[in-house]
């Protein structure tokens, strides 16, 4: 009988996995028009005393998402991370501990095109941070832009997500008490536009500002790659220099967001199954120096890159790339 029971389960598992993964594409890619919407309902609808009451109070809390956000436990522990976790599944690998009196900068790479490894561990404890790096408290890094969105803001901030703004990183990596990790997706929105299965090509070489930060705040830096967060969709062609690829770059300064043409499986936005291994690297010491010349950020920078290639390169054959295959920095 338990055998049957398990099997009988097998499908139902896969089921809640798919739930669990559409809900978050939509919420990545919907809610916030969603938010927007019902606002607007509200005001044209009895209740537009409660929206204007909601909008007093977004004004006296806009500063938040600059100053550690407002992240729930609650909401991180939710079980549909664990079954969002098992869709693919996604691990996160500990190469060494971290002590949790002190500030980290983490850089996330690559970016692939939903950055799905970053969420997943760092946004929910699905892949128990917090058994692994005890002590400390991550908050993803978001662009600005979805921090004006009402209702949205609220949501994304539950999770642990903050403002990609200078100062709000600064908030996090000054904090006297230590614990706090801010994590980067240092590629940024271009990146996105690189994240093709097999595809190894980082955004990195130009990328100095959160070294500079990490520098001006004692910050220690810590590089982690996520293997197998290029294989998850499929873009259309867009090669360097084609019509494509030269709108596409056009329109993300306007936009903010890049805007990859992609799928996934059965040609929807629904991933593809394949597993994502997010390892951690060791911490690079950064000695404070509040206004760090260029020499000393060039310097830090050379080391982060030459750590975060040794990073791929120990731990690539265990996660399927192949020997002959290496980093592309551009």
């Amino acid at each position: 009988a338990p055998p049957k029971m398990a099997a009988s389960c097998s499908p139902l598992r896969g089921a809640l996995q798919v739930l669990a993964v559409s809900q978050w594409v939509f919420s990545f890619l919907a809610l916030a028009q969603v938010c927007l919407v019902a606002l607007i309902f509200v005001f044209l609808s009895r209740a537009w005393t409660l929206g204007v009451l909601y909008l007093v109070w977004l004004y006296w809390d806009r500063d938040t998402p600059r100053a550690g956000g407002r992240r729930s436990a609650w909401v991180r522990d939710w079980a549909v991370w664990r079954h969002f976790r098992d869709y693919f599944p996604i691990s996160l690998v500990r190469t060494a501990p971290l002590d949790p009196s002190q500030n980290y900068l983490f850089g996330f790479h690559p970016h692939g095109v939903l950055a799905v490894g970053a969420f997943s561990n760092f946004c929910t404890e699905a892949t128990g941070f917090s058994r692994l790096f005890p002590g400390l408290r991550p908050h993803l890094l978001m662009l600005p832009c979805w921090f004006h969105l009402p209702l949205f803001q609220d949501y994304i901030m539950s999770s642990g997500l903050v403002s990609s703004t200078k100062a709000s990183a600064a908030y996090l990596l000054s904090r006297p008490e230590g614990g706090q990790v801010a994590v980067l997706v240092v590629g940024g929105a271009l990146e996105a536009l690189e994240a093709k299965p097999g595809g190894l090509s980082l955004r990195i070489r130009n990328q100095k500002g959160f070294i500079k930060l990490a520098l001006e705040q004692g910050a220690s830096l810590v590089p982690v790659f996520s293997f197998g967060e290029n294989e998850l969709f499929r873009q259309c062609p867009n090669p360097p220099g084609s019509w494509l690829r030269r709108a596409q770059e056009a329109l993300q300064p306007l936009l903010s967001v890049a805007l990859p043409l992609f799928h996934g499986r059965l040609g929807l936005l629904l991933p593809f199954r394949a597993p994502v291994h997010t390892v951690v690297g060791a911490a690079i010491p950064v000695q404070r120096c509040p206004r760090p010349s260029r020499a000393q950020v060039d310097a830090l920078h050379a080391l982060y890159v030459e750590r975060l290639t040794q990073l791929f390169e120990e731990h690539k054959a265990r996660y399927g790339v192949p020997a002959d295959r290496h980093l592309v920095l551009t």
